[in-house]
């Protein structure tokens, strides 16, 4: 049996990306939506999560590139006058891993996104994380705490088939190969605690490699070589014009996003495949 989860990463971020995310959840295959509990859209999202109440509804777990939701008083080491997180992810990796006296400034604000989900009446399921922050081994740890006391049971990993990619996309070859080995090595080092935790993740996720580029020509590629089990393929979809997502993430193609999870020649080639679309609790999307 193959079972797809078709998620979209950043609801909340925006308007157009709030408005992509329903309509790629009504008009299309979408069955899942990671929130942004700091981001200014966020309680526009909740709005739409509730009126749709069958999208399954993650966190997309924001430490860089993206606002707190603790106040900056309370995070004086993480965050600038404003709330906002540094836009270098590279840099903020490397504090977070090296400077330990950062680690109960991570815990409350990872806590309080949680939280400020679960208090918005979303029920919170899954957890993944902008730029995959939620692998770095810090965040991890600090993940492995409170997932199992909010009742949190599903996870993203990070794990791609490089040489799949690269059949369809030959693009960056070298960021991709670096990608690969480090969220490889990521993923490695996160599953057998995952594992013991009885946490459930998908054995691929595919948008790791080809992030703001999964057009429907992309995908019509790499469906056929989906694996049996559970994959996941992570989107960023949105309507243009929308002055934040073009500002954070100009190269990305949003609208082409959007038209790959609502198009019907996806559709019909998953239904010939046979490939069964679920979300991460296990239910079907007919």
């Amino acid at each position: 049996m193959k079972q797809l989860i078709i998620t979209s990463d950043d609801f909340g971020l925006s308007s157009g990306v709030n408005r992509a995310v329903e309509t790629a959840w009504r008009d299309g295959l979408l069955t899942c939506a990671s929130i942004m509990p700091g981001a200014a859209a966020f309680d526009e999202a909740v709005r739409i999560a509730r009126r749709n109440p069958a999208l399954q509804i993650g966190l997309h777990l924001t430490l860089v590139q993206g606002r707190a939701v603790l106040p900056p008083s309370e995070l004086p080491d993480l965050v600038d006058a404003d709330g906002n997180f540094s836009d270098n992810p590279v840099a903020s990796g490397f504090r977070y891993f090296i400077d330990r006296g950062l680690y109960c400034q991570l815990k409350r604000e990872i806590e309080a996104q949680i939280v400020r989900v679960l208090d918005s009446g979303i029920l919170l399921t899954h957890i993944d994380g902008h730029l995959n922050i939620h692998l770095h081994p810090t965040v991890f740890r600090i993940l492995t705490e409170l997932m199992p006391r909010y009742g949190i049971t599903t996870f993203r990993m990070a794990r791609e088939r490089l040489i799949h990619n690269l059949r369809f996309d030959r693009k960056r070859k070298f960021g991709k190969t670096l990608e690969s080995i480090i969220f490889g090595a990521l993923t490695d080092h996160a599953r057998p605690e995952l594992d013991r935790l009885g946490i459930k993740y998908a054995s691929e996720v595919k948008g790791v490699l080809n992030s703001g580029r999964m057009t429907e020509k992309y995908i019509l590629g790499i469906i056929d070589g989906v694996q049996n089990g559970l994959t996941e393929i992570y989107f960023h979809p949105g309507m243009l014009p929308d002055a934040e997502i073009s500002r954070r993430m100009p190269d990305y193609r949003h609208q082409e996003e959007l038209a790959a999870i609502t198009s019907p020649l996806v559709r019909q080639r998953l239904q010939e495949l046979q490939i069964q679309l679920q979300n991460y609790r296990g239910e079907i999307k007919c």
